[in-house]
C-alpha cells in the first residue's frame, strides 16, 4: 500500500447511478483518495449498483467473487457495494460476500468515506441503509468525467407505481430540487467551461409535483436558454403519461434544448399498459410523436421497449411492432422482461416462456434496428454541428475518424482536416454514410470552432488528465414548499 490511498469506482446501471458514481468519486478525492489507474490494483474497490435487471444481482455477486483472491493478495483492500442492489439486499449482500467492508444505500452515499474508515478501523463490515433522503446529493463534491458535458440531477425518486419496476421502493418518492439552485449549478458548470447538461430524473418532466406547479419542467427549459454560454440541453428520461404540449412549445422554442427525445414506451398493447399500470395507452403515446414532430421535424425520438411482460400474447406483442413501425425511432433500448422480487409482476399469472420471450425479443430487435438504419439513410447528405466526443477515435482501414454528437444525438464519426479538433470544440461534418447505430462522414472538416469547452478539456491533460473534484452548487436542500419557478435509471 502506497502513502495515498487508491480507488476505482465500478458502475452499473442507469445515468442516474453514473452520475451518483461521479459523487461517489468527488467524495473519495475530497477524502484524499487517488483514482487508480489502470495498471494498479486499487485499495479501494467501489461497485455502484443497479437493481433493475436480473443478470445484475449475477453479474455483481459473481465481480464480487472475483475479486475475493485479488483482496486476499492485499492486505487492506476494501470493497464497498452501494446503489440500489445494496438498498434492496442490505444484510444479503455480506451474507453472500462476506468479505465485503462496507454497503450503503441509494439515500447515504456521502457517508461512503465515513464507512470505509469506519471499517477499516474496526476491521468488521458496515453496512447503513437509510430509509429516506435527508439532503438532495448535489451537496455533495463532484468528480465529473467530461470538461465539456456534465449530469444535472433535478429530482430523484419516482411516484410512478410500474408492476415491472423496482426502482420506487429503492430510490423512494420524488424529491425535487429547488430550481435556483439547479440552474445555479447550471452556471457554474457553464463557467467551468461545460457545453452541454443533461437534466436528470427517474420520471424528469414530473418535476414540480412537490411544490404544485405543473408547467415547472417546461419552465425549467425555458431558463436554461437564459444561461450565457450554455449550449445545449438534453433531459431524460420522461414519462409519457406527464409529457405535456407546454414542454413540447419549450423544447421547439428554446434554442439550445436539443430536438432529441428519449421516451420509453415499454409496450404498444394497451392491454399489456394496463397491467404494467403505465397510466397512457399507445394512441397517446403516439399522439405525443405526432405533436413533437409537428413542432420539430427532425427530432430524433428513442425509446425502451420490454418484451415477455405475464400475459403478453402474440397479439400484444404484434401491437408493440405496430407502435414501433409508426414511431419510427431512432434508435430503440429492448429488453426481456426480467423478473424482479418485490414487484407485482414478479407473482403475476401467464409468465411468458423464455424461448416465446427470447424469439419476440428477436423479431422486435430487427423491426427497430431496420427502422433505425432506414431513418439514419435520410440523413446521407446533410450536414451537422457535431460537439467532439472525447476518445482515441475510430479507425476505419487506414481511416483514422473522430467521433462526435449531433444536435439530435445521434453518434457521427467524421474524418478530421488540417486541424484536429479538441474533445469539447464544435466542427460541421457532412454525411456520406449511414449504419443502424451511428452516421459516418468521410469527408474531411474543413474547420474547428474552438470552445470553452475545448479549452477545459486541454487544460485537464495539460495537467496530466487530473480532473479536480468540482464544489457543489446550491443548497442541494429538498425542496418541502412553495418556489418560483417550476440514470440504459432505471428508466420510468
Amino acid at each position: 500500500m502506497g502513502s495515498v490511498r487508491t480507488y476505482e469506482v465500478r458502475t452499473y446501471g442507469c445515468q442516474m447511478n453514473v452520475h451518483d458514481s461521479e459523487r461517489l468519486s468527488g467524495l473519495l478525492e475530497a477524502a484524499g483518495y487517488a483514482r487508480a489507474t489502470s495498471d494498479v490494483q486499487a485499495d479501494v474497490v467501489v461497485f455502484n449498483t443497479c437493481a433493475v435487471r436480473e443478470n445484475a444481482d449475477n453479474r455483481l455477486y459473481g465481480n464480487l467473487g472475483h475479486l475475493k483472491p485479488v483482496k486476499d493478495a492485499h492486505p487492506g483492500m476494501l470493497i464497498a457495494v452501494g446503489g440500489c442492489m445494496a438498498q434492496k439486499d442490505r444484510g444479503e449482500v455480506t451474507r453472500r460476500a462476506p468479505w465485503v467492508d462496507v454497503v450503503f444505500g441509494t439515500h447515504n452515499i456521502g457517508s461512503l468515506p465515513a464507512l470505509l474508515e469506519r471499517a477499516r478501523v474496526n476491521a468488521e463490515a458496515q453496512v447503513e441503509i437509510l430509509e429516506s433522503l435527508e439532503t438532495f446529493p448535489s451537496t455533495l463534491p463532484t468528480r465529473r468525467e467530461s470538461a465539456y458535458a456534465a449530469w444535472v440531477a433535478i429530482s430523484v425518486g419516482c411516484n410512478n407505481t410500474c408492476t415491472f419496476c423496482i426502482v420506487p421502493s429503492l430510490r423512494g418518492r420524488e424529491k425535487d430540487r429547488r430550481p435556483g439552485d439547479v440552474l445555479a449549478e447550471i452556471e457554474a458548470l457553464v463557467g467551468e467551461g461545460v457545453l452541454e447538461v443533461t437534466l436528470l430524473g427517474q420520471n424528469v418532466n414530473a418535476y414540480g409535483v412537490e411544490f404544485g406547479d405543473r408547467q415547472a419542467f417546461a419552465k425549467l427549459l425555458r431558463a436554461c436558454g437564459e444561461v450565457k454560454g450554455l449550449e445545449r440541453v438534453r433531459f431524460t428520461s420522461p414519462h409519457p403519461a406527464d409529457f405535456t404540449d407546454d414542454v413540447i412549445a419549450a423544447m421547439a422554442e428554446t434554442p439550445n434544448v436539443m430536438p432529441s427525445l428519449h421516451m420509453p414506451l415499454q409496450s404498444g398493447s394497451d392491454r399489456v399498459l394496463k397491467a404494467m399500470r403505465r397510466s397512457y395507452r399507445s394512441d397517446r403515446y403516439l399522439g405525443i410523436i405526432d405533436r413533437v414532430r409537428a413542432a420539430m421535424p427532425h427530432a430524433a425520438i428513442t425509446t425502451d421497449i420490454i418484451v415477455g411482460f405475464p400475459g403478453e400474447t402474440e397479439e400484444d406483442f404484434l401491437a408493440t411492432l405496430d407502435v414501433a413501425r409508426a414511431a419510427r425511432f431512432a434508435s430503440a433500448f429492448t429488453f426481456q422482461y426480467s423478473p424482479r422480487p418485490g414487484t407485482p409482476a414478479a407473482t403475476m399469472d401467464d409468465q411468458v416462456p423464455a424461448d416465446v420471450v427470447k424469439d419476440r425479443y428477436q423479431r422486435l430487435a430487427a423491426v427497430v434496428e431496420q427502422i433505425a438504419w432506414d431513418e439514419n439513410k435520410a440523413l446521407i447528405g446533410q450536414s451537422f454541428e457535431l460537439l467532439v466526443a472525447e476518445g482515441e477515435g475510430r479507425k476505419d482501414g487506414a481511416t483514422l475518424r473522430l467521433s462526435g454528437r449531433a444536435p439530435d444525438n445521434r453518434l457521427v464519426h467524421f474524418t478530421p482536416g488540417e486541424v484536429d479538433p479538441r474533445p469539447g470544440d464544435v466542427v460541421v461534418a457532412e454525411i456520406t454514410y449511414a449504419a443502424p447505430h451511428h452516421l459516418v462522414s468521410d469527408i474531411a472538416i474543413t474547420g474547428v470552432r474552438r470552445t470553452p469547452a475545448g479549452d477545459a478539456w486541454q487544460a485537464r491533460q495539460d495537467d496530466g488528465g487530473v480532473v479536480d473534484s468540482s464544489h457543489p452548487h446550491g443548497s442541494g436542500q429538498v425542496s418541502s414548499g412553495p418556489v418560483l419557478l417550476g440514470l440504459p435509471t432505471a428508466r420510468p
